[in-house]
């Protein structure tokens, strides 16, 4: 039984969801109970926003030490903008709007491992430039664009079964999807040779650029229909609706167990930790804390989620 315990808490996905379920409970103290139920939703529907682009960014971060992608809060929101334009409104350009969105994302996706690979330059820097373009795009494009989503795509995020958000679900399929790809197929598994060792995995026969390639396309198709799905939830395209997740798409890999420096993946934690720290959010909104203060205690709790796993790494 001592072996059973030590073997479960060992698991990192574990630690996010306890501390989900801790600040959920001290949320509930705080209120009395009250508005349980819609915290609990509301926690569901932010939660899978950031598991999206979360899952995108995993597989970034598990290809090896520096890989990551600045550009997705520009390209959410460029999507949204090209998705509301080519919706314009009606239920019938739907789903042109999402696939413009994706294959939009897709794009700057690409776009960064070409100035990665062509220019040898590092994933940061190539990532920040290019997020610099796409936000100009975005700002004379959608700047001031005051497009509402069609009434289709909007009730779409308030459509629940037992209780849960539809589009909740359907972002657990996709992280179900994901799951099986890391650990059943030869993508995921190449994904996490490279992150161990690039050099072994090009020896091996694993096909190193392509991969890669096929990654930061993946990253940036995915903040592509996360721009689509947050227009409609939020019933409009915006020029900053994404920018919280720069912070938030980074945060969810490292707390939910997957490994900076490469090589591990963890897609169960990306939902404890995403559920995290939207309670987090809402338990210091509760508190009538103000953004300054969430963003400090944000930052310190993924200082101590580093501290804690660079430690356990010593120890072994």
């Amino acid at each position: 039984m001592t072996a059973l315990r030590r073997e479960f808490f060992a698991k990192p996905w574990i630690w996010s969801f306890m501390g989900a379920v801790l600040v959920f409970m001290v949320s509930l103290a705080f209120t009395g109970g009250a508005g349980a139920g819609g915290m609990a939703v509301a926690a569901l529907s932010l939660a899978a926003f950031a598991v999206v682009v979360g899952l995108g960014q995993m597989f970034v971060i598990s290809l090896g030490p520096g890989n990551v992608d600045l550009s997705l809060p520009a390209n959410i929101g460029l999507a949204s903008a090209v998705a509301m334009k080519i919706m314009g409104g009606s239920d019938a350009w739907i789903l042109a709007g999402i696939l413009a969105a994706c294959a939009g994302g897709l794009a700057i996706g690409l776009a960064n491992y070409w100035l990665i690979r062509a220019l040898r330059i590092p994933p940061i820097i190539a990532t920040l430039s290019m997020s610099f373009i796409v936000q100009s795009i975005d700002i004379a494009y959608g700047r001031g664009l005051q497009v509402k989503p069609p009434p289709a795509f909007a009730d779409f995020t308030d459509w629940r079964l037992l209780g849960i958000p539809v589009f909740v679900l359907l972002v657990i399929a996709i992280t179900v999807v994901a799951a099986i790809a890391l650990d059943r197929t030869l993508y995921g598994r190449s994904v996490l040779a490279i992150g161990q060792n690039m050099r072994a995995a090009w020896l091996a026969g694993v096909k190193v650029e392509r991969i890669r390639c096929f990654t930061y396309g993946l990253c940036g198709l995915l903040g592509g229909l996360n721009g689509a799905l947050l227009a409609a939830y939020f019933r409009g395209s915006s020029v900053d609706i994404g920018n919280e997740y720069l912070l938030a798409s980074i945060a969810v890999v490292v707390i939910g167990g997957t490994s900076v420096a490469g090589g591990r993946a963890n897609v169960p934690g990306l939902w404890g930790a995403a559920l995290f720290l939207v309670l987090l959010q809402i338990m210091l909104n509760t508190f009538g804390a103000d953004a300054s203060v969430r963003l400090v205690t944000t930052g310190l709790v993924i200082i101590a989620v580093i501290t804690a796993a660079g430690g356990r790494r010593q120890l072994r």
